[in-house]
């Protein structure tokens, strides 16, 4: 086994692939949990500029996704994609689809906001 691979099996990355699309790259890595239980990382890479710096920087997105959830998480996709290429909704009944709103009819507040991880960080210590 090559250095790199031995590396990179002693961090618990076992398999990647990377999907260049567009001005986006998405990588689909599998790793392994100490229990060696493997799960899927999935993160989506975009170059942006800082006009601040001048420099550019990749933002990055990542979402975890473990084996018990592989099934549901794929039939939600597989839903989604046929909603999108059809404009029909499947005829799947998904006994584990989340209701449109599961707040026993409570008020909800919906608050976006344009906080970067970096302003969390003064001088060496978060806020």
């Amino acid at each position: 086994m090559e250095d790199t691979e031995k590396q990179e099996k002693e961090r618990g990355e076992i398999f990647s692939r990377a999907i260049r699309a567009g001005k986006r790259t998405y990588f689909f890595d599998v790793k392994a949990t100490v229990g060696e239980e493997f799960y899927l990382t999935i993160t989506e890479s975009k170059r942006r500029f800082n006009n601040e710096q001048g420099k550019f920087f990749y933002e990055k997105h990542k979402l975890f996704l473990y084996k018990e959830d592989f099934e549901k998480f794929s039939n939600g996709l597989s839903d989604a994609i046929e909603f999108i290429k059809t404009g029909q909704a499947p005829l799947r009944a998904e006994a584990d689809a989340v209701p449109a709103c599961d707040f026993d009819d409570k008020e909800v507040k919906v608050v976006h906001s344009s906080l970067e991880f970096e302003d969390l960080i003064s001088e060496g210590e978060i806020k």
